[in-house]
């Protein structure tokens, strides 16, 4: 099955600070770009320009959940936003775990916790494309 090269934008999901990263399936890497630090509108119309700056095939947001596996308050909240997405800019949405990013983009000295969190969820999502062989158009939102 030939691998295509495709792109994504990645969320890594705050009530006040939401971290994006971008990278593509080609070379499987993800880079962190910046943190959205906005809530509502103001926080789509920020995400609405990095969407027209890097026009992504779809996008990837990280869902949090207890150590146990159990969904929290912040589950519902992500995966809230991830429909919103999926509704104002009619892309893919992909939803993936994104226990502890935050905790290793911290270890690691990251500057911008939220974009390199939003970075390794996204790799997370790419090594699970390559690891099904999915061409990545029949999963999510």
């Amino acid at each position: 099955m030939a691998t295509r090269e495709q792109s994504f934008l990645a969320f890594d999901f705050g009530t006040r600070r939401t971290g994006v990263a971008s990278g593509n399936r080609l070379l499987g890497r993800a880079r962190g770009l910046r943190s959205v630090v906005a809530e509502g509108d103001a926080r789509f119309t920020q995400i609405a320009r990095l969407i027209a700056e890097w026009q992504p095939d779809a996008l990837v947001v990280g869902v949090p959940f207890h150590p146990d596996g159990a969904e929290h308050g912040n589950t519902r909240r992500a995966r809230r936003f991830a429909r919103q997405l999926h509704g104002r800019f009619g892309l893919v949405v992909h939803e993936v775990d994104e226990r502890y990013t935050t905790t290793e983009a911290l270890a690691d000295g990251a500057a911008d916790a939220d974009a390199a969190a939003a970075a390794l969820i996204l790799e997370q999502f790419l090594r699970g494309l390559d690891a099904a062989g999915m061409e990545g158009d029949d999963a999510g939102t």
